[in-house]
């Protein structure tokens, strides 16, 4: 397939990947009005992005502006997370095979830059529109874009597996996928480091994505409109240019330091447990001299520069045959494990000690510090790994075509 076409492909998977967050933070958005209307606590308004995460889409969105009670917003969101959990595998492996080791970083960081709009537009026009036109009708416009974006997917053509490999066949279908295969990727070191690291992440990156608006509503005496509009803001721009910055710098590295991938994260949960703690302690100004906006916005891209690189990764050191079934368990250890609950737990920790700022400063700084030095972990692996898997795949036969039919 031509270049031009490859890039056709990244751009509808980015739009989806922009969809996608759009409709799980449009929520975030809407906590203050949500609270006031159904009279829940900032643990069950938690348990609204954990339901997300349990579990057609843009369907269940739309179900979510029609909810009458609590129950039936838990149970829409719920279903949202759906979509999620198909695409995001396959998405990945897709692009992989659009596009060769050397560029993965770039690449993965490019598609990863439409969470972080979709994250952005939720929070500005979710805020906006539930101030002016009531927090369901912001449910029903996030819903709309999801036909046209299934009738772009369904119309992409498949690659062939391993079509981007330096060595190796090139095959239609594969059938390596099975249980023992899946539990069987934990074992490969690296794969394991960048999962383990990343459910440590995202517990950090779920939490403080979804209560950003709230604090800053309830620190900061802002609007649900400019509270909103400040975290989208904050979140495009830092989460773009770390995204970006990430995928660009760990590909630059890559020739000389095998591990690239690796370091760039490690450096960013550093770089971010150190600003995210300054961002929470501190005031909005000091003086005339803005504080809390620059200390979160270099947090924010400190934090996203492991997303392209770690996507990379972890596809490196699988093979073609395997790389949907890698991102389904990092998807499957990392939202379990990780940002699952983590809305949640933040909430009732909240709620107890009647302060959210102080329950984001309990988990965030230990946290990162935790998912840097388990990242640390894989840094000795991911050369092996990558030459075992490239070695595996080249001895692998070439696909026998089928016979012609006899006459």
């Amino acid at each position: 397939m031509t270049r031009g076409y490859a890039r056709y492909v990244l751009a509808v998977m980015i739009a989806i990947n922009f969809l996608n967050y759009m409709d799980r933070y449009v929520g975030a958005a809407l906590v203050s009005p949500i609270q006031r209307e159904f009279n829940i606590t900032d643990a069950q308004v938690g348990l609204l992005a954990t339901a997300f995460l349990l579990a057609i889409w843009s369907l269940a969105t739309l179900f979510s502006g029609v909810a009458a009670n609590y129950i039936q917003l838990f149970l829409s969101r719920a279903a949202v997370g759906i979509g999620e959990a198909s695409y995001y595998p396959a998405g990945t492996s897709l692009v992989s095979d659009y596009f060769p080791q050397e560029q993965r970083g770039r690449v993965m960081s490019i598609w990863g830059a439409g969470s972080v709009l979709g994250i952005a537009i939720a929070y500005a026009g979710g805020g906006y529109v539930a101030d002016h036109f009531g927090w369901r009708t912001a449910f029903f416009i996030a819903a709309a874009p999801g036909l046209l974006l299934a009738f772009l997917a369904f119309t992409m053509r498949e690659p062939l597996r391993g079509s981007m490999e330096r060595v190796g066949p090139a095959l239609k279908r594969t059938t390596d996928a099975s249980m023992r295969t899946f539990i069987n990727l934990m074992r490969i070191p690296t794969l394991r480091a960048a999962i383990l690291a990343q459910t440590v992440l995202y517990f950090v990156l779920a939490s403080n994505a979804f209560w950003l608006p709230t604090v800053l509503h309830r620190r900061f005496d802002m609007s649900v409109t400019s509270a909103g509009l400040l975290s989208g803001g904050v979140l495009v721009a830092g989460g773009l240019i770390g995204t970006l910055l990430g995928g660009w710098l760990a590909d630059r590295r890559l020739k000389a330091h095998p591990a690239a991938h690796l370091e760039v994260g490690i450096a960013g949960f550093l770089i971010g447990a150190v600003f995210i703690t300054i961002a929470l302690v501190a005031p909005l100004y000091i003086g005339p001299v803005p504080v809390f906006v620059p200390a979160f916005l270099i947090t924010v891209i400190a934090l996203y520069l492991h997303s392209g690189p770690f996507t990379a990764v972890s596809q490196n050191v699988v093979s073609p045959a395997l790389r949907a079934s890698c991102v389904t368990m990092l998807l499957f250890v990392s939202h379990v494990f990780g940002d699952s609950h983590s809305t949640f737990d933040v909430g009732w920790i909240s709620d107890h000690v009647h302060n959210l700022q102080l329950a984001l400063l309990i988990t965030s700084p230990t946290l990162l510090l935790v998912a840097a030095i388990v990242a640390w972990t894989g840094l000795r692996t991911v050369k092996p790994d990558i030459e075992h898997m490239e070695a595996e795949w080249a001895a692998r036969p070439a696909e026998v075509p089928e016979p012609a039919p006899s006459r």
